[in-house]
């Protein structure tokens, strides 16, 4: 069966998240965005992982779901044109900092358990080497190698995906904080990591830039910090739905089974171009480049950002490619595209009102921007939106490229246009 996944949020344990993100929530933003199978994110965290045993119940082999009286009550808030079913993977992103080789290295992982018993026994072993209480996603002094090894002898079954693995902080290839390539960093076990979450910086056509990726399954989620945000990014399977299909998929890169992913527009993202987000510097790396890669304005470097990072360790030109690659498709959050036709925040209530309104006629998000007939999306009346995600599709849009941490801005139509429509 063909359904879509995002193997990386948080919950309300987390740092900097917000207050509702929590299981029905999560449940309920699932079917909306479309999306089938979510990970429960956090599971190291103790109160976290308390309140997934209490929620949920097995389903399909390895996978969870809500336990069904939850389930009914949640569904209440959802459209008909919406419903289906949510599974749910245990997962947890850990994020490492250690020294190794002289230098302190920092970077995230995703790992992933097929059952509670092993997501428990792996918990117990991480709280001997440090505090897995104060965040849900645990800072722990551990050798990204070592988490793996960790890993796998708790069980063969679980596996480990480095996460946004272009961005400058905290990422295995960042241009801060990483390593040139996986052997650096997973030495004798760099075997066993087979997919990569690209971030949202990054889409395939950059990471294709870089030989050294070939072999891995380029995997792409939303990091959510907020049940809205699910689906920004996410990935798109046809198999068996469990958790050893998925992984089955992911491991042997089987583009029968795993089809593509659902990209952010890479310039959207927060740390595409170079610069200092203090001093309101934005640079291309050939700007960066002529200012030998410091800030013009207040004479330090640059934080540099994955265009230039890939430009760095790239092998292959700009537009070449491997001979197999998986389909990917670009989206605009259905949110900020009504938010543009508007004018007016995407969070604003005039924005939720027609966000609903496009659900309860069209169906689920992803489903309206990228499977839905462009004749039919102006049965939701918003005047406009069939042109928007026309546009959207074929990727003709403007982008003022994020840096620094700060999300680029994209506009689907000049101020002229908009006058025009």
């Amino acid at each position: 069966m063909k359904f879509i996944a995002d193997f990386h949020i948080h919950s309300h344990f987390s740092r900097a998240t917000a207050k509702n993100l929590d299981l029905e929530h999560l449940y309920v933003a699932a079917q909306l965005k479309g999306i089938t199978v979510v990970a429960t994110g956090d599971i190291t965290h103790p109160e976290w992982f308390k309140e997934v045993s209490e929620k949920m119940e097995p389903a399909e082999p390895g996978l969870y779901r809500l336990k069904k009286n939850i389930e009914k009550n949640c569904d209440k808030e959802v459209p008909l044109s919406c419903r289906s079913n949510v599974r749910f993977v245990l997962n947890s992103e850990i994020s490492c900092i250690y020294n190794k080789k002289g230098k302190i290295r920092k970077n995230h992982n995703l790992v992933f358990f097929p059952d509670l018993a092993v997501a428990a026994s792996f918990n117990q072993k991480l709280s001997r080497i440090g505090n897995i209480v104060s965040d849900g996603r645990p800072i722990l002094g551990i050798d990204a190698r070592n988490l793996l090894e960790m890993l796998l002898v708790t069980c063969d079954q679980a596996f480990l995906v480095p996460a946004h693995i272009w961005t400058p902080w905290f990422s295995l290839l960042g241009s801060k904080s990483g390593f040139d390539s996986f052997e650096d960093c997973f030495e004798d076990l760099s075997s066993h990591v087979f997919a990569v979450e690209t971030g949202l910086s990054s889409n395939p056509v950059m990471n294709w830039r870089v030989s050294f990726l070939d072999g891995m399954t380029l995997m792409s989620n939303s990091d959510a910090h907020s049940p809205d945000k699910i689906g920004r990014e996410a990935n798109i399977f046809d198999t068996e739905l469990s958790y050893f299909a998925i992984k089955k998929a992911l491991q042997y890169k089987d583009f029968c089974t795993f089809l593509g992913t659902y990209e952010f527009y890479p310039e959207e993202g927060k740390y595409y171009f170079d610069g200092h987000r203090n001093c309101s510097v934005r640079f291309s790396p050939k700007m960066t480049l002529s200012y030998g890669g410091n800030c013009p304005v207040c004479n330090r470097p640059l934080t540099i950002g994955v265009l230039n990072r890939i430009e760095e360790l790239s092998d292959r030109k700009e537009g070449e490619k491997p001979q197999n690659t998986s389909s990917f498709y670009s989206i605009i959050p259905l949110k900020e595209v009504i938010s543009e036709i508007l004018k007016v925040g995407s969070g604003s209530k005039k924005v939720m009102f027609h966000y609903q309104r496009a659900l309860r006629v069209l169906g689920s998000e992803l489903a309206i921007l990228n499977k839905i007939n462009l004749s039919d999306i102006e049965m939701a009346g918003i005047p406009m939106l069939k042109e928007a995600v026309k546009r959207m599709r074929e990727g003709n849009i403007h982008i003022y490229p994020g840096f620094d941490g700060e999300f680029g801005k994209i506009n689907i139509f000049t101020e002229n246009e908009k006058k025009q429509f």
